[in-house]
């Protein structure tokens, strides 16, 4: 038999989970292999990379879009367990689960709206997640935009199970690799030491020291309001400070940007999405499983001849 594909198996997992506990993944990767009675070389299988094998793939993309669509919880890091949303999708769907049926929910919805094509020509079908389009370096690049989501919401939910000091670490090595701070250890010194109305630490904007940058890091799940900005928009006046980066864990409402934009001081606001898509794009808490090198023909090597 051949694997089932990551659509076929968002059914089996939802039964796997339907007990209501907490699963760690590679267990139910495990119980779902057994249940379909797959041989060894179909468990062991692997992507071309040879970084996991295709059946733990599908089974992680299954989970992914079962969460997004809310039918899917993380209690912990690496486990899932089922929500009242996906026993009544269990209980309503018995066929089976695809793509097409989680549209209904204004989660997944605003999961395939955060990183659609801009151009407005191109469209996604949900139940390939291809974009068809007459060029494979469409289909690439639409690939990669959901896998990049997936992954930058997953980085997320992990950062707001951290310690706050494991987040603390995480706003230096951020800002380093971002070339603030100078080295690490000047800048680990003076994150976190401060705690001084409102202002969390200062780090050098350069690696002279020349002006230094106010830092307020909070691992929040509430959204940040005007009030939480006018507090650091004070204590940056009573440093006699121009800049200011706010980072938080969570999102910043509307009054809080205008009051941003408004106001003299400089104050830079970073959410839980933009922390996210800065920690990926500057390789914070992620490694590459995976590289692929699109080639074209080189004309000038033929026309030199």
């Amino acid at each position: 038999m051949s694997l089932p594909t990551y659509q076929t198996l968002m059914l089996p997992l939802l039964r796997l989970a339907s007990d209501q506990r907490a699963h760690r993944l590679r267990d139910a990767v495990n119980q779902l292999a057994n249940e379909l009675q797959l041989s060894i070389n179909e468990r062991t299988e692997l992507l071309e990379s040879g970084s996991q094998t295709v059946f733990m793939n599908r089974v992680s993309w299954a989970r992914t879009y079962l969460k997004q669509a809310g039918a899917l919880s993380t209690p912990e890091r690496g486990a899932l367990q089922i929500t009242d949303r996906g026993l009544k999708l269990l209980a309503n769907h018995p066929e089976g689960i695809t793509l097409a049926l989680l549209q209904q929910f204004p989660e997944f919805q605003a999961f395939k709206e955060r990183k659609r094509p801009k151009d407005p020509e191109q469209h996604i079908n949900w139940d390939t997640d291809l974009i068809f389009d007459d060029t494979p370096e469409d289909i690439l690049a639409s690939a990669h935009r959901v896998m990049s989501e997936s992954l930058e919401q997953e980085l997320l939910e992990t950062v707001k199970q951290a310690s706050p000091a494991f987040f603390e670490r995480l706003v230096v090595d951020l800002l380093v690799k971002m070339g603030y701070g100078g080295n690490r250890l000047d800048a680990g010194q003076a994150l976190g030491k401060t705690g001084d109305g409102g202002i969390d630490g200062i780090i050098n904007e350069d690696r002279l020291g020349l002006d230094v940058i106010y830092i307020q890091a909070k691992r929040w799940e509430g959204t940040v309001g005007r009030p939480d900005i006018q507090r650091f928009a004070g204590a940056l006046q009573g440093q006699r400070a121009k800049k200011g980066v706010f980072i938080t864990t969570s999102n910043f409402s509307r009054e809080a940007k205008e009051y941003a934009s408004l106001i003299d001081t400089r104050i830079i606001l970073i959410d839980g999405v933009r922390l996210a898509e800065l920690m990926v794009e500057h390789n914070i808490g992620v490694s590459t499983v995976e590289t692929y090198e699109v080639k074209k023909l080189d004309s000038d090597y033929f026309e030199a001849g």
